[in-house]
């Protein structure tokens, strides 16, 4: 079963997301890849461990590179979230924005998050992502943040094409994202 939360940050996704991961009745192993950089991001990572409860394990994918290989097939996984986990990944991509001028910079990175998606998609057991959508409005300053904005976009669609269950999470509301898939057309007067 692949469940996902998507939408925009601070919206409840992660909470949603533990109570589906403990729902599983099975050990729960969450996947973060965020890293206490600066004293701001180190209170964001506390908060977040401090409402996450204790018999989760915690594998810190920035840090450990072969952080798969750890989560036990048996395992329910939760990614929280998406980006910092891809993020993580997609470090090694850029040295800088002239790298990224390279007309294959694009095909690199989605090529890493194809990788990815695949390998959560290919899981037995329950997995449950959080992901944020990241192209709601401004387009980034960057040539990283555009990258990034891009393949981001592209592997969201992916999971929640692959999904069992999806939501998008806005202001607090879930709304389901699996039910019927309805084509975009004109409406008719008929």
């Amino acid at each position: 079963m692949l469940a996902v939360l998507t939408g925009p940050v601070r919206s409840g996704k992660s909470q949603r997301a533990v109570t589906l991961a403990l729902g599983s009745g099975r050990p729960v192993v969450v996947a973060v890849g965020g890293s206490a950089d600066d004293a701001e991001m180190a209170r964001r990572i506390a908060k977040h461990q401090a409402e996450r409860p204790e018999e989760m394990t915690v594998i810190e994918t920035a840090r450990d590179p072969g952080w798969k290989e750890h989560v036990a097939p048996e395992a329910c996984l939760l990614i929280d979230c998406l980006g910092s986990v891809l993020g993580a990944e997609l470090v090694g991509l850029a040295e800088g924005d002239a790298s990224l001028a390279d007309a294959t910079a694009e095909e690199r990175a989605d090529a890493i998050a194809a990788s990815l998606v695949e390998w959560i998609t290919a899981r037995k057991a329950p997995t449950v992502v959080v992901t944020n959508e990241v192209g709601w409005g401004v387009v980034p300053a960057s040539a990283l943040g555009r990258l990034f904005r891009d393949v981001m976009g592209r592997a969201n669609r992916a999971l929640v094409d692959a999904a069992d269950a999806a939501w998008l999470v806005v202001a607090g509301r879930a709304m389901p994202l699996h039910t019927r898939i309805q084509e975009v057309s004109w409406p008719t007067t008929e």
